[in-house]
């Protein structure tokens, strides 16, 4: 039977009963480590570590690892959770987008050592369109397209960076297009559903904290549950 593979932040799961009968799996590969909470229908990965004390930061996740654990699971889509930082005024916390393309100016990471193979970056349009159905079957306002900025982090951007980045992109994060570049490197059909969760740096008068940033990403976790629920209805 397929499973559907799922990663997100521990904060979506914390308010989900999805894994309630999960079986935590620790897998090892050429790549590394990675956690895996599994049951009959989901692969879970949380990013950041299944531990709030072991906080993994999103420069040091291992995401060959993670994607590599996805794949020898045998599952046949990838849906990522993530929270994202809004790049425009009038994309506000709450509205979930599901982003059609992204931009990342730092390096990431690759599953390819001597070979010189060059794919062409892509979120899977199979995987993006079924997001959007089950956000609309939920009457979750979703913005069908968008434009994802990856920045390394772990810190948040300067006020300058996030004016330059607006005229380019609609959201910013710290993960996604780690884990699109190498899901499409091992073959896994890979999309993400991206909660805007605050403004960027700059776009309000107030300054930017991270507590603002934890309690966005609280308030929209439960829409995310939501999403995932219709997702795997649609999935099986």
């Amino acid at each position: 039977m397929s499973i559907l593979g799922v990663i997100s932040n521990n904060l979506v799961v914390e308010r989900s009963d999805l894994l309630k009968n999960s079986t935590a799996k620790l897998m090892k590969n050429k790549y590394g480590r990675a956690s895996v909470l599994i049951t009959e229908k989901i692969a879970w990965i949380i990013r950041h570590s299944n531990t709030p004390r072991n906080h993994i930061l999103p420069h040091l996740i291992n995401y060959r690892a993670n994607l590599q654990a996805l794949k020898d699971l045998g599952i046949t889509e990838i849906v990522s959770i993530n929270s994202t930082g809004s790049l425009k005024k009038d994309l506000c916390p709450g509205m979930i987008v599901i982003p059609d393309d992204f931009i990342t100016l730092t390096a990431t990471p690759t599953i390819h050592k001597n070979k010189a193979i060059h794919i062409t970056p892509s979120l899977n349009e199979k995987v993006r369109q079924k997001l959007i159905k089950a956000a609309i079957s939920n009457k979750i306002k979703v913005v069908r397209k968008g434009i994802y900025w990856q920045t390394q982090g772990p810190r948040l951007e300067t006020k300058a960076e996030i004016k330059m980045m607006a005229n380019y992109a609609d959201i910013v994060g710290m993960t996604m297009a780690n884990e699109a570049v190498i899901a499409l490197e091992l073959d896994l059909p890979y999309a993400a559903a991206c909660s805007i969760d605050n403004f960027g740096n700059g776009l309000l008068k107030k300054p930017l904290t991270m507590e603002e940033i934890i309690s966005g990403t609280r308030k929209n976790a439960d829409l995310m549950i939501k999403i995932i629920n219709s997702y795997l209805n649609l999935f099986f």
